[in-house]
C-alpha cells in the first residue's frame, strides 16, 4: 500500500516548469467552490467526476497536468484520462505544488 501511494504522488522524473512552458494545460480538479479560494493562473477547472465526460476538451493539448488540493484527486483524473487513451498525463499534485513552477 505505502508503495502504491509513493507511486500516486512520485513525479520526480517529470519536469513540471518544463511542461509548463512547453504549453501543458494545467487542469485543476477541485469542486468549483475549492478552485474560487485559489488556483494556478491559467488553469482550467473540471471537477473530478467531470473528467471523464471532457475529453474532447483536452485532445487538443499535448500535454495534461492535473492537479487538486493533496495529489489524491488529481491522480485518479489522471488514471481516468489514461483509461481514456491518454498518454500525456501528469499528476501534479496539489495545486500550491505545480504553482511554483509556473
Amino acid at each position: 500500500m505505502l508503495s502504491l501511494l509513493k507511486n500516486l504522488f512520485k513525479n520526480n522524473s517529470v519536469d513540471l516548469s518544463q511542461l509548463i512552458k512547453d504549453g501543458a494545460i494545467i487542469v485543476d480538479v477541485r469542486s468549483k467552490a475549492e478552485f474560487a479560494t485559489g488556483h494556478v493562473k491559467g488553469s482550467i477547472n473540471i471537477p473530478l467526476e467531470q473528467i471523464g465526460a471532457s475529453v474532447e476538451k483536452l485532445k487538443s493539448h499535448n500535454h495534461i497536468i492535473t492537479c487538486c488540493r493533496s495529489g489524491n484527486r488529481s491522480g485518479m483524473a489522471l488514471r481516468t484520462l489514461q483509461s481514456k487513451g491518454f498518454k500525456n498525463v501528469t499528476n501534479g499534485g496539489s495545486w500550491q505544488n505545480v504553482n511554483q513552477y509556473k
